[in-house]
């Protein structure tokens, strides 16, 4: 019999102590219930004897999480659009969603920006070297008009077409300088694509150089000397996702017909000795040049452009678009 009642005491003692432990876990689950009513339960793995002790922390934490927060900034926008009028709304709609795709596209315009070279159709104009030669004499540069396109590779081929017009002597009232046009083709790499300043090399062939005939015509006009040549030139150019284009050349040209024999070098002529009058000499067209013009020489020039946007933009670049087109149709 006393056996019995200490058995009853013992089990009234730890009836007595398990009861404050059952509230505690009662609140807890009180207070997780917001959490808990929105995620989804998954089915409780099997335990074994090696789990007894331990808790696991739910899968579904992170996801209940994310559903909280969205619950919140949907609480956050109806709170900010009470009072508001329909046209409001739209604008504030419009105005969220706006700032939610630039803060979506931000790291990805970050890298578009790296790369504004590719796939640009440039019309150029300009003077000097490139637009297409430079001169010696008289009107020392070329006026002319070109076009380049910029592949994906900053491989760019241009061609140009230029010309020299007629003008009167510098040195000379009674003279005139002939005009001409020529021509120029090739190829430039591009360099430094993450920035607006580009530095480039380019090779070329066409019109690289002129002078005039010392000695007029008999009506006072002294005709054109022009040669073809190769051209290298270094480039700085400044091109960005807008439209305007500047570059500034600088390089040597290399002409091989200058390099030839008197007889076939176009800047020497055939005349006569004037003390035998039988023998054919070769004589220098140009002033100051006893040997003829300059078979190599450095040459310069300045071009300007107007860029069209990428021809094959990605989804980025058009979402781009899209918002400035959107900003300027609100304003």
């Amino acid at each position: 019999m006393l056996k019995k009642l200490l058995l009853l005491l013992c089990l009234a003692s730890l009836v007595a102590w398990a009861a404050p432990s059952k509230g505690r876990k009662a609140s807890m689950k009180k207070k997780a219930a917001p959490v808990a009513e929105k995620t989804v339960e998954a089915p409780a793995a099997p335990t074994t004897d090696a789990d007894e002790g331990f808790v696991s922390a739910p899968e579904s934490a992170p996801v209940a999480n994310k559903a909280v927060e969205d619950d919140d900034d949907e609480e956050n926008v109806e709170a900010s659009m009470a009072g508001m009028s329909a046209a409001q709304r739209r604008d504030y709609l419009s105005r969220k969603k706006f700032e939610e795709e630039q803060r979506l596209d931000e790291y990805a315009n970050s890298e578009r920006r790296r790369d504004w070279l590719k796939d640009r159709l440039i019309f150029e104009v300009g003077l000097g070297s490139r637009m297409p030669f430079m001169g010696e004499s008289g009107m020392g540069m070329g006026l002319g008009a070109g076009i380049e396109y910029i592949t994906r590779w900053h491989i760019a081929a241009f061609a140009s077409f230029g010309f020299l017009p007629k003008v009167k002597d510098s040195e000379f009232d009674y003279m005139k300088l002939e005009g001409g046009s020529g021509y120029k083709v090739g190829i430039n790499y591009y360099f430094f694509p993450k920035i607006p300043i580009h530095l480039g090399l380019s090779a070329s062939y066409g019109t690289v150089y002129f002078d005039h005939d010392m000695e007029p015509d008999e009506t006072g006009l002294r005709s054109l000397i022009s040669v073809k040549g190769f051209q290298f030139d270094i480039l700085v150019s400044y091109l960005s996702n807008e439209w305007y284009y500047l570059q500034f050349s600088f390089g040597m040209y290399y002409a091989p017909d200058l390099k030839k024999s008197p007889d076939k070098n176009p800047s020497f002529k055939k005349t006569k000795d004037s003390r035998t009058e039988l023998e054919d000499t070769y004589a220098s067209r140009v002033v100051n040049k006893p040997n003829g013009m300059d078979d190599k020489g450095i040459v310069f020039g300045v071009t300007i452009g107007f860029a069209l946007p990428e021809f094959f933009p990605d989804d980025t670049e058009k979402r781009r678009r899209q918002r400035e087109k959107d900003r300027k149709n609100a304003k």
